[in-house]
């Protein structure tokens, strides 16, 4: 039994409810997936899932690098407690990285070819750029200045 777009959008609903975003992001995938355009709705829970399941990630990043510094200034860069930091720190950085990938790729493969008037196109736009924001907040040399030169 395949399921609908309609049904979808009900469980990205649920799970917003819920406060259980890496379901809703999976709900919106696959309703960004159908061949019709986002609604306006349509287009705010795809938002504001990605928005709930990267700015966790976001904080806790930054927590992190909080840590790894504090530990650095005492001297103790070199210590347990800051290699299990900047290990977590590191994989959290992986998963910042997959999200960002996984919204542009999703926003120029499925979302943008098929928007059809400025306001959808500048939504998605917008979007892009602030994953690519969300990307240069952890990203260092010439990554940063690779993902600089994309988002223009």
């Amino acid at each position: 039994m395949s399921v609908s777009r309609e049904e979808y959008v009900y469980r990205a609903k649920l799970s917003e409810q819920t406060e259980r975003y890496d379901e809703m992001v999976e709900a919106m995938k696959n309703v960004a997936k159908c061949e019709e355009e986002l609604s306006l709705e349509e287009r705010n829970l795809l938002s504001v899932a990605f928005k709930n399941v990267i700015g966790s990630r976001r904080a806790s990043w930054r927590i992190l690098s909080s840590i790894e510094q504090r530990e650095e200034s005492k001297g103790q860069s070199h210590s347990m407690r800051f290699e299990l930091t900047k290990a977590f720190r590191t994989q959290i950085e992986k998963e910042l990285a997959e999200i960002c990938s996984d919204v542009l790729s999703g926003i120029d493969e499925l979302l943008l070819p098929k928007a059809t008037d400025v306001e959808s196109k500048v939504f998605y736009l917008k979007m892009k750029g602030d994953y690519y924001r969300y990307r240069a907040e952890y990203a260092v040399d010439d990554e940063r200045k690779d993902i600089a030169e994309k988002k223009l």
